[in-house]
């Protein structure tokens, strides 16, 4: 069953259907009929010296040593490698993102799932498959989604989920732009709920957000509208209220951290 949105009490911030992933793209098949094709090779000591290089035969023998191929740089992935963008000072503590991993994780979001105040809204209580079936759609996916743990001062107190918003189900419910990235937060810790913590939190992770993807001009949310408290949470957080959106399961606050008006709100 998928989250539909997050509990009030917990301030927490609404899960969304993923939408499926890209299909492959699907190369044109080539043309393997040789009999009209000249092979044309060029002797490897012009190479060389269109490279710059000298031709085999003249090279010393010290130099005659093969030579490595630089491989390209591998490319980022969908979110800018979130695992790898370290701990942030926040008002509350040192905060670190740190991508779930099932056999070490399970076990506390699964406990946290199953508190009534955030079950009524995430909808993943029940046996620990629930829980484990929600990530692993997410960490088998193609990264357009991560799920983390918020580890603050040491302890892991709370749940997110970083994912493109231009790229999941809800951009068919708002003019999505290129790079959108959605938040989505549970505080796990009851002792931390109730106190502005959600806000606090949400504010220095949306800013993390922006300074860590330059391509992502705003940070976008969907609470529930009917979660008063989580509205709050994000107003306070310095997100705008943008419209309000139906969605499958629910009628959402579509809410926007605007990179351009970071510095007013």
């Amino acid at each position: 069953m998928s989250p539909t949105d997050a509990s009030a009490d917990a301030e927490t911030a609404p899960v969304t259907d993923r939408s499926p992933g890209p299909g492959e793209r699907k190369g044109t098949p080539e043309d393997t009929d040789a009999e009209d094709t000249l092979d044309l090779r060029l002797p490897g000591e012009f190479i060389a010296l269109l490279a710059g290089e000298e031709p085999e035969a003249d090279r010393p023998p010290h130099a005659m040593a093969p030579r490595l191929t630089a491989v390209p740089p591998v490319p980022d992935d969908l979110l800018d490698h979130v695992g790898g963008w370290g701990p942030i000072d926040t008002p509350a503590g040192v905060l670190q993102l740190v991508p779930v991993r099932i056999e070490r994780d399970l076990p506390l979001i699964g406990r946290w799932m199953n508190d009534s105040a955030v079950a009524a809204f995430w909808e993943l209580d029940g046996t620990p498959d629930v829980t484990e079936q929600h990530l692993n759609a997410q960490l088998a996916g193609d990264g357009r989604s991560v799920p983390c743990l918020g580890v603050l001062d040491g302890t892991p107190m709370s749940y997110w989920e970083i994912y493109r918003a231009d790229l999941d189900a809800l951009a068919r419910y708002y003019p999505a732009r290129p790079h959108d990235t959605g938040i989505h937060i549970l505080i796990g810790d009851i002792a931390k709920r109730g106190q502005g913590l959600g806000s606090t939190l949400l504010r220095s992770v949306a800013d993390l957000v922006l300074d860590k993807r330059p391509a992502c001009a705003r940070v976008v949310a969907e609470p529930d509208i009917r979660n008063t408290p989580s509205v709050a949470a994000f107003l306070n957080a310095g997100f705008r209220f943008a419209a309000e959106v139906d969605l499958p399961a629910k009628r959402a606050a579509l809410m926007m951290r605007d990179r351009s008006l970071s510095h007013l709100l």
